[in-house]
C-alpha cells in the first residue's frame, strides 16, 4: 500500500510540474523577489528617510496583496540603514546583495551614498533606483545601466529655482546674492548648477558671496550674520530634512525672513508639515514630489487616502517618490514577464509608466524619469491643515533637464 500510494504522488506531482510547464505557470507559488532599501535612518537624513520606508511598506503590501511581482513572486523586503555616509552606504549595499540576495536597491537619502552605491550595483548587475537624493551626477556620470532616477535630478531642481528666481529679479531689480548650501555632493551640484543656469538667464546678477554649513549642522546663526553682512538683494539656500528645519527654525527666530528674500530653497512637504504656521509666509520654496499638485491623478489620489488609512498623516515628497519607484520596478518586470534583472533594466529603459504625478517615461541616454519640479510661494490653504504653496508652477521633466547633446558632450570629455 505504501509503494501504491507514493506512485500516486509521483503521478500528481508530476501532471503538477508538465502541466505548469505547458502552460507557463505553477500551482505553486514562485521565489519570492528579495528587494533591498539603503536609507539614512539615523542621521540627517532620518526624517525623509521614515517617509520613503513607509510608502515603501504600503506599495509592497498592495502589490503581495495580489501574489507579488507576475502575479506570483512575493516581494521580501530587506532595510539597511546608511547612516548617511557613503562608506557604510556601500558596505550596506553589499550586505543586501551578497547576504539577502536582493534583485534591487531602493534609496537613498544621500547623492554621496547614491554615488557610493552605484558601482556596487552595476558590478553585481543588481537594480538601483534612487528615489530621494537626485544628484545629476547619479545618471549623467559613470552611467550605469542598472541604476534609474524617479526624482527631478539635481540640474532639473536648480534650472527650475533659475527661472522662479530669475523672474522675481527682474521685477525688483536684483543686483547681487548669495548662496547657502550644505558642504556635500547634493548641496554642491545644487548650488553649482543653479549658479550655471543664472548666468545664462539673469547675467546681471553678481554672486557675492558662497557659503557651506557642514552636513548635519545644528547651529546656524553665525552663519545668519555673515550673510547679512554681505547685504545682498537675495540668498539661494540648499539645506534639506533635519539641517533644512534647523536652519528655518533658528532664521526665522533671528527675524531673517524679514530683513532679506530667501529664494527656491529645497521647502518640500515634510518642512511644509512640520514647520506648519512658524513657516514664514512669502518665502519662495521649491519642492519635488508634492501630493496636492496631482491630486486630480487617481493613483495620487488612492495613494494619499491609502497612505493616510495607515499612517495617520498625509505623504511627502519622498513618499510619493519611494512609491512611485516601486511601481516602477513592478512595471518593468510586468514589461520583461520575468524577475531577472538583466531583463528588467532592459525593459525599463526607455519605458512610460503610471505614477502617482501621471504618465512619465525615463530617457534611454540616463535612466532619468522625465519627472517635474514645483516652485511656488509658501501659504495657506484651507484644505490642509498645513501650509502649502500658492501660485504653484509646475516645471517639466522635459523643460528642465539637459540635452542629449550635453549628456555625451560631458561623458566624451570624461
Amino acid at each position: 500500500m505504501k509503494v501504491k500510494g507514493s506512485k500516486i504522488i509521483i503521478i500528481f506531482l508530476a501532471f503538477v510540474l508538465f502541466g505548469g510547464v505547458a502552460t507557463g505557470e505553477f500551482a505553486f507559488a514562485a521565489k519570492p523577489y528579495h528587494l533591498g532599501v539603503a536609507l539614512g535612518l539615523s542621521g540627517p537624513g532620518a526624517l525623509y528617510s521614515k517617509d520613503g520606508v513607509d510608502a515603501i511598506k504600503l506599495a509592497v503590501g498592495e502589490i503581495n496583496a495580489q501574489g507579488g511581482f507576475l502575479g506570483k513572486h512575493p516581494i521580501k523586503l530587506f532595510i539597511r540603514d546608511t547612516l548617511t555616509n557613503p562608506d557604510a552606504a556601500k558596505r550596506k549595499a553589499r550586505e543586501l546583495i551578497l547576504d539577502d540576495k536582493v534583485r534591487c536597491i531602493l534609496g537613498t537619502y544621500s547623492s554621496a551614498c547614491a554615488i557610493a552605491i552605484k558601482p556596487v550595483a552595476k558590478t553585481y548587475k543588481v537594480l538601483h533606483i534612487a528615489a530621494i537624493s537626485n544628484s545629476e551626477n547619479i545618471t549623467k556620470k559613470d552611467f550605469s545601466p542598472y541604476t534609474f532616477s524617479v526624482v527631478p535630478n539635481s540640474y532639473m531642481q536648480a534650472k527650475a529655482a533659475a527661472l522662479g528666481v530669475a523672474e522675481q529679479a527682474r521685477k525688483k531689480e536684483w543686483k547681487q546674492y548669495v548662496t547657502f548650501a550644505s558642504d556635500y555632493e547634493w548641496g554642491y551640484s545644487t548650488q553649482k548648477n543653479f549658479v550655471e543656469v543664472l548666468k545664462h538667464i539673469a547675467p546681471w546678477l553678481k554672486l557675492k558671496k558662497e557659503f557651506w554649513p557642514t552636513l548635519g549642522e545644528t547651529e546656524f546663526y553665525p552663519y545668519i550674520k555673515k550673510i547679512l553682512d554681505q547685504k545682498p538683494d537675495f540668498v539661494f539656500g540648499s539645506l534639506a530634512s533635519r539641517d533644512n528645519e534647523l536652519w528655518l527654525n533658528q532664521a526665522k527666530t533671528f527675524g531673517f525672513f524679514e530683513l532679506i528674500s530667501y529664494q527656491g530653497s529645497l521647502i518640500s512637504v515634510s518642512e511644509l508639515m512640520a514647520q506648519g504656521d512658524n513657516l514664514p509666509r512669502g518665502v519662495v520654496g521649491l519642492c519635488r514630489a508634492p501630493f496636492f499638485a496631482h491630486i486630480d491623478v487617481p493613483r495620487m489620489a488612492n495613494f494619499v487616502d491609502n497612505f493616510k488609512a495607515r499612517y495617520n498623516r498625509y505623504p511627502s515628497d519622498w513618499a510619493v517618490m519611494e512609491y512611485d519607484a516601486v511601481y516602477a520596478l513592478k512595471q518593468g518586470i510586468d514589461k520583461a514577464g520575468v524577475i531577472d534583472s538583466e531583463k528588467v533594466k532592459d525593459a525599463m529603459a526607455g519605458l512610460a509608466i503610471d505614477t502617482t504625478r501621471g504618465r512619465l517615461h525615463f530617457r534611454k541616454i540616463d535612466n532619468q524619469l522625465n519627472c517635474s519640479s514645483y516652485i511656488g510661494m509658501v501659504g495657506k490653504n484651507p484644505q490642509y491643515p498645513f501650509p502649502v504653496y500658492k501660485d504653484l508652477i509646475v516645471i517639466k521633466g522635459s523643460d528642465s533637464w539637459r540635452s542629449e547633446a550635453e549628456i555625451r558632450a560631458f561623458r566624451k570629455k570624461k
